[in-house]
Order: structure tokens, then C-alpha cells, then sequence
């Protein structure tokens, strides 16, 4: 009997005008988000390139190591990242690497094309949020109250069918049939990839295809939200209604409501008062270092050479001293408001999670790489980067890079010397994060959207079995 009901939803759903406008607009947008990203994607790593080469071009002509001051690195784009955008285009994608100081990122895609950021990009997670939340609504609003209606359902309860196979035939339809056109779509978007010349590794197969399971719960839970929300109202306008303002307040309001209440609960210090503090405790600590300069005393008889050889080890032992103080002064101040912002997305996050659309897109952009912590690994690996850049140049130099000042003797008839090899400095490589641990992080949320989805389909039981037919 169940084989039967589910057969005869499909059948209804396939011939019905709005599965075949809902089929050709989802398979549309899909297979664009696709091809723009593949696009978007090619853009990307040539303008990376191009960085990157013109970095080491900048390098040209110096003979000397010690005038090599910093590197620029660049966050590689990533083929994911065009599917499930996430906060890639947010957050900045170079940084200029000192021996010391700060580092910092600039250059965000938004910041260069600011109409980007006004008006986002259609990818994958835009579509399941938005497209298919609706679609699953458009399809499911009607499930129980428009049998009621047309007048079907008292007939159907009348030949003895019980009424939980009637609502899993229902659910099981709609779900099965949405589901393949989905992943038919889906299908199609991926072999556009390659067509297009964007080749995914092994792993990046199994994280969309991962992505594409958070999508396909989420989908299944706002249908059964609406097959419940059908199951206890009495007519189709008033169903319709209902589950438009839940997704509404679920997908729109509630994010930004946890963002805004979690802001009032952490006060997070500004970057700009960081800056502030930070500046006027370099004046100091550069008065300092200055006032060392005059307890320095030459050794009588010495040769040039060996002023300048002493004075260097001076400096250093003094500018060392000064970077360290510096160093842990900053660290301080930045590891003070790294746990106060880290307070503050913990209160957002778990906030925003009463909503399934929360869920999908932490869960979608972990699994991407593009999730909130794609700055600081960004962050913690360009500051790994800076130490082996440091050590390296100490290495050319033969001095503490970035200390202080560096004395050097210029000799007329001093040969000739060749340009440095810019190959020669360490390359910056940016480490994704592995798959397991990407799963681990995601394994909550995808938690979450299975128990929603029993929440609601046993809601939708519950009702189903107690509504009036009459």
C-alpha cells in the first residue's frame, strides 16, 4: 500500500505546472552558480599569479639581502570556494610580511569590486537557503489541507488507508522526486567543471558531495515543516502563510538577530584602539631603544670594519631586546581581543543555530573551507611564514633583520655584485584544512539538521493523526 501512495505522489507532483517551473528554475540557477564559479575560479588563479609574479619582479635589481624589508603572500583561491563562497570574498587576501611587526591581511574581493558585495554571488548555499526552502514550501503547503479541499482526503481515510502510510507516502514522493531533480542538476553542474577546466581533487569530491547531503536535509526538513504546518491548519492560503513568515524569520531574521545580541553581550575592543595602543607603546619603546644608542662607546684603535662589526652586534642586542618587547606587548593585546571575539561568535553561532538555515551554512562553508576560520589560519600560517622569512634573511645577512638600523660600508672600488635570486626566498604555502578534521567540525550542525527534520516529521505525525478530514 505504501509502494502505491508513494507512486501515486509522484506521478501528482510530476505532472503538476509547478514542478516543472520549480525543475527548470532550480536546474537553471544551478547549472549558472556552476559555470560562474568554475569562471570566477580560472579569474582567480590567474590574478593570483600574476600577484605572485609581479611580487618577485619587485625584487629586480637589489644586490643586497639586507634591503629585501618584506614578501607579499597571497591566499591561493580555492575551487570550493566559488560553490560555497562563505567568507572568501570577505576577508583580505594578501599581506605584506615584515621580519617583524604585525601581520595583517588586505585586499578582500569585496573591497575591489564593492558591487559584489552589495549584491552577493548565486551559489550553491544562496540556492538551498533560499531556492529550495521555497520550493520545499511551494510543494508541501498544500499536502494535507488542499486534499482537504478538493475534497480527497475524507476519501482516501474512508477506504481504510491508515494515516501514518498516507503521510509517508506524501513525505517519501516529494522528497524522492526533489531529490533526484536535484542531484540530476547537481550532476550536470559537476560535469561542467572539468569541461571548463576545473579539476577537483578526490577530497573536493567528497566535501560537495557532503555539502549536497547538508543541502538535501535541509530541504527535507522544510518539507516536512510544511507537510506539518498542513496537517493543522484547514486551508491552503493560510498554510502558505505560516510557513512564508517561519522562513523568513528563520533565514533572514534570527542570524542577524543572534549577531546583534551576542555584539551586546562581548564588548570587543576596536582594531582602531588596538592600533592606538599599540603605537603609543612603540613611541616608547623606540625612545628607548634611541636613549640605548647613547651608552654605546667605540673601542679605541679600531679599524672601520670593525667599528661597524661591533656597533651591528650592539644594535642587535638592543633591537632584539625591543622586538621582544614589542612582540609580547602585542600578542597581549591581540590575544585579549582574539577571546573576546572568540566569545562573542561562540554566543552568535549557538544563538543563530535555533535556525536550520544557520546550521546548513556552517556546515556547507566548513566543509568548503571557507567558514569563519579561514582568516586565522590565514593569520596563524602567514605569522609561521614570517619567522621562516626572518630566518632566512638573518641567514643572508648575517644580522637581526628588522631590528633597528643597519650600518654598512660603501666601497668605491668594491666589485661589482649580481643581483640577488628572489627564487631563493621561501614560498608561502597556504595548508587548507584536512577533510577529517573539516568533518568533525561539521558533524554538529549536520546533527542538528537530522534532529530537526525528526522534529518535524514527527510533528507532522502527531497532527495528521488527530486533524479532522470532515
Amino acid at each position: 500500500m505504501l509502494k502505491t501512495l508513494v507512486e501515486k505522489e509522484i506521478r501528482e507532483i510530476i505532472g503538476s505546472p509547478k514542478f516543472t517551473y520549480t525543475f527548470i528554475v532550480c536546474l537553471v540557477l544551478i547549472l549558472l552558480s556552476f559555470y560562474s564559479g568554475a569562471v570566477s575560479y580560472k579569474d582567480n588563479v590567474t590574478h593570483w599569479e600574476a600577484a605572485k609574479a609581479e611580487n618577485l619582479q619587485s625584487f629586480e635589481g637589489i644586490k643586497e639581502w639586507y634591503r629585501v624589508q618584506e614578501n607579499r603572500i597571497f591566499l591561493p583561491p580555492q575551487p570550493l570556494a566559488t560553490l560555497v563562497s562563505g567568507v572568501s570574498n570577505d576577508i583580505g587576501r594578501t599581506s605584506n610580511i615584515e621580519p617583524s611587526g604585525e601581520v595583517t591581511a588586505d585586499d578582500s574581493r569585496y573591497n575591489e569590486e564593492p558591487a559584489y558585495a552589495y549584491f552577493r554571488f548565486i551559489d550553491l548555499e544562496f540556492i538551498f537557503l533560499v531556492v529550495l526552502a521555497l520550493f520545499a514550501i511551494m510543494l508541501g503547503y498544500d499536502a494535507i489541507c488542499g486534499e482537504k479541499e478538493k475534497g480527497t482526503l475524507k476519501l482516501c481515510l474512508s477506504n481504510a488507508i491508515p494515516r501514518t502510510k498516507f503521510l509517508m507516502g506524501k513525505f517519501i514522493g516529494a522528497f524522492s522526486v526533489l531529490s533526484i531533480s536535484l542531484i540530476i542538476s547537481i550532476g550536470l553542474g559537476c560535469l561542467l567543471l572539468p569541461l571548463l577546466g576545473v579539476h577537483l581533487s578526490s577530497e573536493e569530491w567528497i566535501r560537495l558531495g557532503l555539502i549536497v547531503v547538508a543541502g538535501l536535509l535541509y530541504f527535507g526538513l522544510f518539507l516536512a515543516m510544511s507537510v506539518m504546518v498542513s496537517s493543522f491548519t484547514q486551508r491552503t492560503a493560510t498554510s502558505f502563510l505560516i510557513l512564508l513568515i517561519i522562513w523568513i524569520s528563520s533565514t533572514l531574521i534570527l542570524p542577524r538577530v543572534a549577531v546583534m545580541v551576542s555584539g551586546r553581550a562581548v564588548d570587543v575592543p576596536t582594531v582602531d584602539e588596538l592600533g592606538y595602543q599599540k603605537a603609543m607603546y612603540a613611541t616608547e619603546q623606540w625612545k628607548s631603544f634611541l636613549n640605548s644608542l647613547d651608552n654605546y662607546t667605540p673601542i679605541e684603535n679600531e679599524d672601520m670594519e670593525e667599528v661597524m662589526a661591533n656597533f651591528n652586534k650592539f644594535m642587535d642586542s638592543i633591537s632584539i631586546a625591543r622586538e621582544e618587547r614589542m612582540n609580547i606587548y602585542r600578542s597581549r593585546l591581540n590575544e585579549q581581543r582574539y577571546n573576546k571575539e572568540l566569545e562573542r561568535s561562540q554566543i552568535a553561532f549557538a544563538l543563530a543555530r535555533i535556525s536550520p538555515s544557520s546550521s546548513l551554512s556552517l556546515a556547507s562553508s566548513t566543509l568548503a573551507g571557507t567558514s569563519p576560520e579561514l582568516k586565522d589560519q590565514f593569520y596563524q600560517q602567514a605569522k609561521n611564514y614570517q619567522t621562516s622569512l626572518k630566518e632566512f634573511l638573518n641567514e643572508k645577512t648575517g644580522m637581526n633583520m628588522g631590528g633597528g638600523f643597519i650600518m654598512t660600508i660603501s666601497e668605491s672600488d668594491a666589485p661589482e655584485k649580481d643581483p640577488i635570486d628572489p627564487t631563493e626566498i621561501p614560498q608561502f604555502k597556504f595548508e587548507p584544512e584536512s577533510l577529517s578534521k573539516s568533518v568533525q567540525k561539521a558533524l554538529p550542525d549536520f546533527g542538528l539538521l537530522i534532529l530537526f527534520n525528526c522534529i518535524f516529521i514527527a510533528g507532522a505525525f502527531v497532527s495528521f493523526n488527530r486533524y479532522d478530514a470532515r
